[in-house]
């Protein structure tokens, strides 16, 4: 799944009337919730606020996907924004689109265009990211033996996340194959050290 890159807004004019989406990175509805209510406090003079949000993991069935067209006409505004995202494959992202009319009536394919364009627009300027989940694995080594692992990791494809410096020390790595990492550990250490899986993390990566 990917997400957006940071958060950020932009504007549009279509004959007379102003479009700005706003888009953030959100973990959940709440969250979600508490972005649509600050554009429309920084907006009350909108003539309408429309909204998508896709929140969760669509592999595991977790995932919340709402749109809202807001006064507009049915169809016209917040599906096609939830489309955008659909399409682009991104999650744990809001999005609103705030419009000041001006007089000038689009009809249905005119608004379809305006809020799913200025939507994608705003994504283009602010780039995805791939969320990649990993592996969290702790190696505790003697610490005659820490440097060369830890020179061995920085110098291996896996990411070494966090150290510490205890009894012995403790390295954090990040893995997406556990199996192919303990092979490498194995080859690395003689068999003489275990990695202790932490559970999941998620990577955000180019």
């Amino acid at each position: 799944m990917g997400v957006i890159a940071r958060d950020g807004e932009h504007e549009v004019d279509i004959q007379r009337s102003r479009f700005r989406c706003v888009v953030a990175r959100v973990d959940d509805v709440d969250a979600a919730t508490a972005v649509i209510a600050r554009v429309r406090k920084e907006g009350p003079d909108a003539t309408h606020h429309c909204t998508a949000f896709r929140i969760g993991d669509p592999d595991t069935g977790n995932l919340v996907a709402r749109s809202n067209d807001d006064g507009e006409p049915g169809g016209t505004a917040g599906a096609p924004m939830l489309e955008v995202l659909t399409r682009r494959g991104l999650t744990d992202v809001v999005a609103v689109v705030s419009r000041w009319f001006g007089g000038t009536k689009l009809g249905a394919g005119g608004l379809i265009r305006a809020y799913s364009g200025v939507l994608a627009e705003t994504l283009d300027h602010v780039g995805t990211l791939r969320r990649v989940r990993h592996h969290e694995l702790l190696l505790s080594v003697p610490h005659d033996r820490a440097g060369r692992i830890e020179h061995d990791l920085r110098h291996s494809p896996y990411l070494l996340c966090d150290t510490d410096y205890g009894a012995d020390v403790t390295f954090t790595v990040a893995v997406t194959d556990v199996a192919r990492f303990e092979e490498w550990l194995a080859e690395h250490s003689g068999g003489g050290i275990e990695a202790v899986d932490a559970g999941p993390r998620d990577l955000y990566l180019p």
